[in-house]
């Protein structure tokens, strides 16, 4: 369990889930929630689910961090992935909410080593496909 400054902890399955994705790529994408003054998983998506399947799986009114392993293809027409770290906190979040979210972010964001762009969303729009594609490239 490793402790944050913001007094939040985070469970070491969050880390082992994290390392699967990164390594051998058997998630799309891993949903994290803050739960008693800890992250924890909310759901895990199987290689075969789709960005709309990751999407749809974000709460409406309720902030989220979330991970999406990214597949594309280059202007070289070259197979790439990017990890995604995305911030969810919509608008008709609680501002608690927010506020516990935002002020940990940073040190959860740390542990997950091998993020490679980071996203900050309060509506789906700011995070449709065609962004996720722009920051890709």
């Amino acid at each position: 369990m490793a402790n944050s400054v913001s007094g939040m902890a985070v469970n070491d399955e969050c880390k082992l889930k994290f390392l699967e994705l990164k390594a051998k790529r058997i998630y799309r994408f891993i949903v994290f929630r803050i739960q008693d003054q800890q992250v924890v998983i909310d759901k895990v998506g199987g290689h075969g689910e789709s960005y709309d399947d990751f999407t749809a799986s974000l709460p409406a009114n309720e902030c989220r961090y979330a991970v999406f392993d990214f597949d594309f293809i280059t202007d070289e027409n070259c197979q790439k992935s990017k990890i995604f770290f995305i911030a969810w906190s919509p608008d008709t979040a609680k501002i608690r909410s927010k506020m516990v979210y935002a002020s940990s972010k940073d040190r959860f964001k740390r542990e997950l080593d091998g993020i490679q762009v980071e996203l900050q969303a309060t509506d789906p729009s700011e995070m449709s496909i065609d962004i996720i594609k722009s920051r890709a490239l």
